[in-house]
């Protein structure tokens, strides 16, 4: 079924042309990624498709009775609205039934002998059957809960920006549409939540066009990919994998279109400085021919970043944490955590939205002093912070004026210097951009300049607070790279697993009540143990060093005196452990089945968390009691 129709579209904002003569349609079952490098005008063309801004020229066609949706990266919300109103005030026959049932409620107990309220009732809930509108309460709860939301009465203009962003995808998400527009749909939720997300999406009807710097995602929802490009657009009928390839094969085709043009070129130019004259019909239509080869020339590339920045040498001491513990009231974010970081470690924090992440940050980075336990930086740290908001950026400054405050001159890692001007060039920032305020740049834009404004200070140990935040693909591979070559310490909380996966050797996971869990490997090895043993409870592949186990030569040294074997309740426990594990697995499955169930009841939804952390607790305590008698197996083994 065919949705809509956009036909050559142009728009442009001063003399930047963000896009030109873009022509395309959109039929059911489409899910479209949105890809160019920041600045390229995707928000703008998503705006332009959802009629909330003008095209300079071309048009947008609607088909009848067709719904479009979007999700705009700064979501509006109405003064004192509290989250599941904004979930519910949407405009659909189901969701006014569902307001005009609610008020005829409210309205019935203040006046329960109002016949003409009774009246009122019933026709509310006739609407209700007809409109089958009983299930979209439960479901708006479901959807904010899974977003991480779970005071449904919370005031929206209480809540943080990334909780606002959530409340308004759960909005999105519910109500019904034939055409949904979602604008960086990952950034401010954390990877549970965009595991969840990215279901929803694959499962849903209708259309779908989305930016999205989130490669997994794009990868495993996406059946479309247009690229923004210098202008073009760019259609492949592919996923993200298969349009890195189609891509490739593009760009190997116009090059050689380009290298063959370029040597007709130098043809026609050595024949015209040979002293053609226009005299003939043939040489004026040679020399034609040389100026239509020149005017032919293909659209000058966009540029790609450069982030050759020094950094400052480490020393051997770097970063030590040892038991510290964080709260904040009665609640505990972080409890007996210790880590020594070392030279080149590159370190993943994970775990669910307020579970601390942040926190442990910001105590790095001495913003924040434990309440217990002590953080100390070596003398030679030089920290880099990339935080996940602009706070710290003075909007009303142009862009040249907040790299100077930072510094008039750049070290590159080639140990050379060169300007603030020079390097924001590098930074893909124009002469002519860089003049400009800092308020009029793209979100993108933004988190680059800030990127910059980081590195230029050759830090050795960089802490990125959710680095993929608004930054494009292109700028993120080019990150990755840097990162890779990078001789000091990297901390990343990031909810995109694809960035974990490309930057990161170990996890640290929060897994609720201030318990911090150490894994090495990457995202996915991580959550392949997650899988395999039922729980994010991970047991420590690279324990705190506080909580490590003997070493290896020491166990051997004690085996000499004494031959180890099992105590009775050791054999026991050992006997009957995978089954206690198995038991306290499928309780917590159980659990989350009934959260699932509950939706619509909040105050049995904050009981059955409560007892799912318990639970898990539970779960962790029997996963270290086996790994302390499997390895008591494993000596005992030894010694036959």
């Amino acid at each position: 079924m065919h949705l809509l129709s956009v036909e050559h579209i142009t728009k442009s904002y001063g003399e930047k042309l963000l896009f030109e003569n873009v022509t395309f349609g959109v039929e059911d079952g489409d899910k479209v990624g949105i890809i160019g490098v920041n600045g390229t005008g995707k928000s703008t063309f998503l705006k332009v498709i959802a009629g909330l801004e003008q095209a300079d020229s071309g048009n947008v066609s609607i088909g009848n009775r067709v719904t479009v949706r979007m999700l705009a990266q700064d979501p509006v919300f109405a003064p004192n609205e509290t989250t599941l109103e904004h979930v519910l005030g949407g405009d659909s026959p189901q969701l006014r039934a569902v307001q005009a049932y609610a008020a005829a409620m409210v309205a019935i107990e203040l006046n329960p002998s109002d016949t003409a309220l009774q009246e009122k009732l019933i026709k509310a809930n006739q609407l209700m059957d007809e409109f089958d509108a009983w299930q979209l309460e439960s479901d708006a709860k479901m959807a904010l809960s899974k977003l991480g939301i779970y005071d449904f009465e919370a005031k929206v203009e209480t809540l943080s920006g990334g909780q606002r962003k959530r409340v308004a995808m759960a909005a999105a998400l519910l109500l019904p549409s034939d055409v949904l527009i979602l604008d960086e749909p990952t950034n401010h939720i954390d990877n549970d939540s965009v595991a969840w997300l990215e279901g929803m999406l694959q499962k849903r009807r209708g259309a779908l066009l989305m930016i999205t710097h989130d490669r997994y995602f794009l990868d495993r929802v996406s059946n479309r990919v247009i690229e923004l490009d210098k202008g073009q657009a760019h259609f492949y009928q592919a996923n993200y994998s298969r349009f890195l390839e189609l891509k490739l094969d593009r760009e190997e085709r116009e090059a050689a279109t380009e290298s063959k043009r370029q040597n007709l070129l130098r043809n026609e130019l050595a024949w015209i400085r040979r002293g053609a004259k226009a005299r003939t019909t043939k040489q004026k239509a040679r020399i034609d021919r040389f100026d239509a080869l020149k005017a032919d020339a293909p659209k000058q590339a966009g540029g790609k970043m450069d982030v050759s920045v020094a950094s400052t040498r480490l020393g051997r001491k770097i970063v030590e944490l040892e038991e510290v513990t964080k709260r904040f009231g009665d609640r505990t974010l972080i409890r007996d955590f210790s880590y020594i970081g070392v030279p080149e470690d590159r370190v993943g924090i994970v775990g669910r939205n307020g579970s601390g992440k942040s926190t442990l940050m910001k105590l790095i980075a001495g913003r924040l002093t434990p309440d217990e336990g002590t953080v100390e930086l070596g003398t030679t740290v030089k920290l880099g912070w990339f935080s996940q908001e602009h706070e710290e950026m003075d909007q009303s400054l142009r862009v040249i004026e907040y790299i100077r405050e930072g510094a008039e001159q750049v070290k590159t890692a080639d140990g050379s210097t060169i300007s603030a001007g020079q390097m924001l060039e590098r930074f893909l920032f124009s002469p002519t951009m860089q003049w400009t305020p800092i308020s009029k740049l793209s979100g993108g834009e933004k988190r680059r300049l800030q990127l910059l404004r980081v590195l230029m200070n050759a830090p050795n140990v960089l802490l990125l607070d959710e680095p993929t935040n608004d930054l494009d693909i292109s700028t993120l591979t080019v990150l990755e790279d840097y990162l890779d070559d990078f001789p000091g310490v990297v901390f990343v909380v990031s909810h995109d697993r694809y960035f974990l996966d490309r930057t990161v050797d170990k996890i640290v996971a929060f897994e609720g009540d201030g318990v911090i869990t150490h894994h090495t490997g990457n995202y996915s090895e991580y959550q392949e143990y997650v899988a395999k043993h039922g729980t994010a409870q991970a047991v420590a592949a690279a324990p705190a060093p506080k909580t490590q186990a003997p070493a290896a030569a020491d166990i051997k040294a004690a085996d000499k005196q004494r031959t180890i074997k099992m105590s009775y309740k050791e054999q026991k426990d050992f006997e009957q452990i995978d089954g206690w594990i198995e038991a306290a697995e499928n309780e917590i499955n159980e659990i989350a089945t009934q959260m699932e169930l509950s939706g619509s009841d909040s105050v049995r939804l904050q009981e059955l968390a409560a007892e799912q952390q318990q639970k898990e607790e539970q779960l962790e305590k029997l996963m270290d009691r086996w790994a302390e008698l499997n390895e008591l197996a494993e000596q005992i083994a030894a010694q036959k």
